[in-house]
């Protein structure tokens, strides 16, 4: 009868430990690994273009509207200000394209500026211009 009662009193038990490593390992790199986009913050009526490439690195968009408001990570920006905010953008998440989002509309000056203050805050940087597809 003792040997009957042992038994029963053995069940099989699953370590979890090991498990719960691998979580929390991956968990750690999935964070570490993903990129934030610093999106513009307003939609814009962009022009349609019949050639267009898609570019895979941008983490930056700054939007140019119709009005000439500038808008950069959600907050409108003064054109003096650009540059100071891109370059504080950059040392945060380092990228080499930089997506200007600019209306139909908007007045080609500011848009001349906006990209001048993006040049000065990063020589190396790569500027695209968004276009609607069509």
């Amino acid at each position: 009868m003792a040997r009957k009662k042992i038994r029963e009193d053995e069940e099989a038990v699953i370590d979890m430990t090991p498990m719960l490593d691998i979580v929390f390992i991956m968990l750690i790199f999935f964070i570490v690994t993903t990129s934030f986009v610093k999106e513009a913050g307003i939609e814009v009526n962009k022009p349609k273009a019949a050639q267009q490439t898609k570019q895979k690195n941008a983490n930056i968009f700054i939007a140019v509207k119709d009005n000439g408001e500038i808008w950069l990570d959600k907050g409108r920006v003064d054109i003096e200000r650009v540059g100071a905010r891109i370059e504080k953008l950059l040392a945060e998440q380092p990228t080499d394209v930089v997506i200007i989002q600019a209306d139909k509309d908007a007045k080609h000056g500011v848009v001349v500026k906006v990209m001048d203050a993006i040049k000065e805050a990063g020589s190396g940087l790569k500027i695209s211009i968004a276009a609607a597809k069509g």
